[in-house]
């Protein structure tokens, strides 16, 4: 007969085999909940990011030529962008609201103009430059070790290969002694272009060592003349089909390699092209000749060109202006709200009057 205490010993060993076995039910039943991960990941992002980004903040088109969905929202919040959040108590967001729209009506008669958003967006789309400046100064210091104020192509490649997983003792004395990197095809065609970003980035005379003003232009093609050309250039080229370096409607609003599958896919094929054919034929098309040129192009991508800055904002007044007066009054923006903030205000009338 089983004593007690090994009865105990038994049940014991028991309970710890049926709660391992739950645990690891439990881990490939539920759904992945990766947020502990993501975050981890976007702090190690912020830390040893030297990748030039996707997106731009404040630029009208992204880098693979699809538009910028969020950009109303980038030049009339700025740095303030992330606390409009869907999830976002209505009411605080409606109170924000109400403050930037104090701010944007300078002359204090209770609307806002074209000239007043004009302003706006350039001060909003200074915050983004700014922005991107001082995240410049954190990344050029982590590929600048020796802190010489430059850095050459093998010191950023190393760094590059580095982030990626590769020793990076191992590759810079590989690189020092002219060895073959052993890379991945994908890894290698990412280099490749890097490699031709950071000579477009390098002011002349080339010496192909970018100072922290250089490197900014790297990162951020939006801060210099010369790499706006460049970035211009290659959505050109990915969107060019018959090789002549302009863009017909037709080359605009072609859909993106993918099949149709099925109606919601199809919804949002249909919204691509109706978006796209809208700016090009109303925006892009600077001179309404049906063709655009590197340099209409150019000027559109351009985020301190000031005319264009004019006619974004006769665009967003246009927009919510329901009383058709050319102007925007408190209560139109906040019933537009999920237009300029990405966010929606519920009950936004009742609110308007008693918080104002």
């Amino acid at each position: 007969m089983m004593s007690r205490q090994a009865f105990l010993c038994s049940l014991g060993s028991l309970y710890l085999s049926l709660l391992f076995v739950f645990l690891l039910m439990d881990v490939y039943a539920r759904p992945a909940n990766n947020s502990a991960l993501k975050e981890k990941l976007a702090d190690s992002k912020d830390e040893n990011e030297i990748l030039p980004p996707d997106h731009l903040n404040g630029v009208k088109m992204e880098m693979d030529g699809h538009l910028n969905k969020e950009f109303h929202q980038e030049v009339f919040l700025g740095k303030e962008m992330e606390e409009f959040e869907e999830d976002s108590e209505p009411r605080k967001n409606r109170k924000k609201l109400m403050v930037i729209f104090s701010k944007v009506d300078i002359n204090n008669d209770k609307k806002i103009g074209a000239k007043e958003m004009q302003r706006w967006i350039m001060e909003k789309t200074d915050e983004h430059f700014q922005e991107a400046v001082e995240e410049n100064k954190m990344h050029f210091r982590a590929v600048d070790p020796d802190g010489d104020g430059h850095v050459s192509w093998d010191e950023y490649r190393i760094k590059f290969l580095a982030s990626k997983g590769f020793n990076e003792k191992e590759i810079a004395e590989k690189i020092k002694n002219n060895e073959e990197l052993k890379i991945d095809e994908e890894t290698q065609e990412v280099l490749d272009n890097l490699k031709d970003r950071w000579y477009q980035a390098d002011n002349p005379p080339p010496d192909l060592l970018l100072n922290e003003e250089e490197f900014l232009s790297f990162l951020h093609p939006e801060h210099s003349r010369g790499m706006l050309k460049f970035m211009v250039k290659e959505i050109i080229r990915d969107l060019d089909q018959d090789g002549d370096k302009k863009l017909t409607l037709s080359e605009f609003i072609s859909l993106p390699v993918g099949t149709v599958e099925n109606q919601q896919a199809q919804d949002i094929d249909d919204d691509w092209v109706k978006d796209r054919r809208k700016e090009f034929e109303e925006v892009i098309d600077a001179n309404h000749d049906g063709i655009v040129t590197m340099e209409e192009l150019e000027e559109y991508m351009d985020p301190m060109n000031e005319y264009n800055a004019l006619n974004e904002a006769k665009q967003m007044i246009a927009v919510a202006d329901e009383n058709q007066n050319h102007h925007l009054e408190l209560e139109e923006i906040l019933k537009y709200s999920e237009y300029f903030t990405g966010s929606k205000l519920m009950d936004y009338a009742r609110n308007v009057h008693e918080e104002f």
